[in-house]
Formats: C-alpha cells, sequence, structure tokens
C-alpha cells in the first residue's frame, strides 16, 4: 500500500500557514483583518 501524502509537521504548518507568515505580506495582513472582522476563533495555524 503506497504512502500517505499528508505527514504533518508541526513546525513547518507554522512557517508555512502561521501568524508572522501572514504578518509579513500584505496580503496575508488582509486574511488576518478579514478574519477579526469575522470574529474568528483562530486567526491562522
Amino acid at each position: 500500500m503506497p504512502k500517505r501524502t499528508y505527514q504533518p509537521k508541526k513546525k513547518r504548518r507554522k512557517r508555512e500557514h502561521g501568524f508572522l507568515k501572514r504578518m509579513r505580506t500584505p496580503g496575508g495582513r488582509n486574511v488576518i483583518t478579514k478574519r477579526r472582522n469575522k470574529g474568528r476563533e483562530k486567526l491562522s495555524a
């Protein structure tokens, strides 16, 4: 049987989709703002 494609790693997830990465780009800041306005409990990974 083949190996599953998703092998999760916490560090990589944080680096790719974390709060700091989002805040680095204008688009990412936009995402955080929109999620704040919507009242999301989790803003990013």
